[in-house]
């Protein structure tokens, strides 16, 4: 059981991240994508488990919160819209963050052309975003007290994620995306073809224990 992670600040290509090296080879890459007022480091937690084959990257989003909140966003803030962040407004942000993928990938001589993805709320949002348009890319995504934007569903055809599994862990009392919310999401990947695998607990918007170890089984097979 890993219980220490090391990890190293960059500042590339107009991205501030966080990294971690894979400890064995062949490598697999893993992105970690905070929520709303997240920046590099909040995603740690849910990795001193995972196996140390994955190189992680954990980028701060773009656009700063709002005065008095601290942390990043993945789109520009508009007032009153935190919990519905479209598909044009993060798409700028999905795709450039495949090029970072890209970009490391060629750096660390990493040969694999696909990576997998953990997401907490917007980050959540944003894995769904990147699955959407960049099908081909991923493997394994973990949506956590996430949600799929407005507008990506018009893009998730059937059999588009054929080969994408999916990790959902969601709390039926988070009041910020009702559970419900988490349900149609779930409806609308399993149309487009997509595994999903839901760990559901009496939580609000947080990942609890249970579906912690149920993040890193999923990981590990």
């Amino acid at each position: 059981m890993r219980t220490e992670t090391k990890t190293e600040l960059l500042i590339q290509n107009g991205w501030t991240f966080r990294f971690r090296q894979a400890e064995e080879t062949p490598s697999r890459v893993l992105l970690l994508l905070h929520g709303w007022t997240g920046d590099e480091d909040s995603m740690w937690t849910f990795t001193r488990n995972l196996s140390p084959r994955y190189t992680i990257i954990s980028p701060r989003g773009p656009y700063s919160a709002p005065k008095g909140k601290g942390g990043y966003s993945w789109r520009k803030i508009k007032p009153g819209t935190w919990g519905a962040p479209t598909l044009e407004e993060l798409r700028a942000a999905a795709d450039a963050l495949v090029s970072l993928v890209d970009k490391w990938l060629a750096s660390v001589k990493i040969t694999s052309t696909t990576f997998d993805i953990v997401g907490f709320s917007q980050g959540g949002a944003l894995a769904n975003t990147i699955a959407a348009l960049h099908p081909d890319r991923v493997d394994k995504i973990a949506v956590l007290s996430g949600f799929v934007p407005p507008g990506v569903d018009e893009l998730l055809k059937p059999h588009l994620l054929d080969k994408v599994s999916f990790f959902w862990a969601h709390g039926t009392q988070d009041d910020l995306i009702l559970f419900e919310r988490a349900r149609q999401s779930i409806a609308i990947l399993q149309q487009a073809g997509a595994q999903v695998t839901l760990c559901q607990t009496e939580t609000g918007h947080k990942v609890s224990k249970d579906c912690r170890r149920a993040l890193e089984a999923f990981f590990q097979d």
